[in-house]
């Protein structure tokens, strides 16, 4: 008789991260299972989390000119759903009903450093895979109704209590309504449904319907991912690479034979087509890779790395660190880093860098720079630093203590 094998365990949906934050398992557990997989509802993520952002805040965030923001209103009597983008002016929200409207500010990491803080939690993914972290502050009943995202996102809860309902069944029905602003589901059937306090999280693979629903007056931290489409990744790099494109570069043919056929065009003409594009260089895997690094460090938004003024000389900022300054890197500057045929290259905010290996890594994973991390660098590594200074990437802070 042969034994019986035991009956594979199914993934929980639903497990308490408190004995192991912020998964519950091991990050190369969470990934194999469920990254990009299926949902997970995550108890206890971070236990006793306290918000370091107020609504109050947030609405005052929303009325900056910069500041990506939009208040979403449902009216329920007539099921009409309503988009309103910022700023917003500051008698704007006291005007709002009590309930059922939500804002939202995108970027929120950027302009907050104590929610920038959340970031290392989530060191388990490549960190220009993460886009940002919006906050949405929704008055009770406030939603921005059922939806489908495209990218991974971690829905953690800040304040407040929300109800979440998703849809985990294969292949849901994902067609939206035609009578609203927003990309609404036509219809959705939720296969579970949770309440949500704070330091609970929910992670939701891209295609999973759900839709989220303010029990009373709450924060969420959405830290979404950055997934760009297959055509927005092509036309930018076609778009890089006509920038770059000799002239010169022609169909050609040379080889050419008498055609049997005038108006057919043949295997012969079909490999030369890719000759020529080969000749663009699209097989050179340095190019394409510097491409990639300036294309994905490069924000969606407008907002960018300024100087805050006149760059120190190289001397001056050997001599402010020397006393104990320290190099902060500008929120806006997204930087990753990459081996090379020689070395590496460090890309910021779409700028590439020729540097060694260690310089790269380093500079790619700083968010302050000292003296002595300073010189650690190379000649090329500190003109690089020098560089993304004047490039308003780095500012550079002194130290005041008397």
């Amino acid at each position: 008789m042969t034994p019986r094998r035991p009956a594979r365990r199914a993934h929980p949906i639903e497990i308490d991260a408190a004995p192991h934050p912020p998964l519950g398992m091991a990050a190369a557990v969470f990934l194999r299972d469920y990254w990009q997989k299926r949902p997970l509802l995550i108890r206890n993520a971070f236990p006793g989390f306290v918000s370091p952002l107020e609504p109050e805040d947030l609405a005052g965030l929303a009325c900056e000119e910069f500041a990506l923001s939009r208040v979403v209103r449902h009216d329920r009597r007539r099921d009409r759903w309503t988009l309103q983008h910022g700023p917003f002016d500051e008698a704007f929200f006291p005007r709002l009903p009590k309930r059922d409207w939500t804002l939202l500010v995108q970027d929120v990491d950027k302009w907050d450093a104590d929610v920038a803080a959340l970031l290392p939690a989530f060191a388990f993914l490549p960190r220009w895979r993460i886009d940002d972290i919006m906050v949405s502050f929704a008055a009770p009943g406030g939603s921005v109704g059922a939806h489908v995202d495209q990218y991974d996102v971690f829905l953690l809860q800040a304040k407040g209590h929300r109800r979440w309902l998703i849809d985990a069944s294969p292949n849901p029905p994902t067609d939206v309504r035609d009578d609203a602003e927003l990309k609404l589901l036509r219809e959705f059937h939720p296969t579970h449904e949770w309440v949500l306090a704070p330091g609970d999280m929910l992670y939701l693979p891209p295609g999973v319907p759900h839709h989220g629903i303010a029990e009373d007056a709450c924060l969420t931290f959405s830290v979404g991912m950055r997934a760009p489409s297959a055509a927005e990744l092509l036309t930018d790099f076609v778009d890089a690479l006509t920038a770059d494109a000799d002239d010169a570069i022609r169909y050609a043919d040379p080889d050419l034979a008498p055609a049997r056929d005038p108006a057919e065009i043949d295997a012969a003409a079909m490999a030369r087509v890719v000759a020529a594009l080969n000749a663009l260089r699209m097989n050179d895997p340095d190019r394409l890779g510097d491409w990639f690094g300036s294309f994905i460090t490069t924000y969606r938004s407008a907002a960018s790395p300024a100087p805050a003024g006149p760059t120190p000389s190289a001397a001056t900022l050997r001599e402010a660190l020397g006393r104990g300054g320290e190099l902060h890197r500008h929120p806006w500057s997204r930087t990753a880093w990459r081996r090379a045929a020689r070395g590496a290259r460090l890309y910021a905010a779409g700028e590439a860098f020729s540097l060694p290996v260690a310089d790269a890594r380093l500079l790619a994973n700083a968010e302050r720079l000292d003296g002595a991390a300073f010189a650690r660098l190379s000649d090329a590594g500190r003109a690089c630093v020098h560089a993304l200074l004047a490039g308003g990437h780095w500012r550079l802070a002194e130290d005041e203590t008397p």
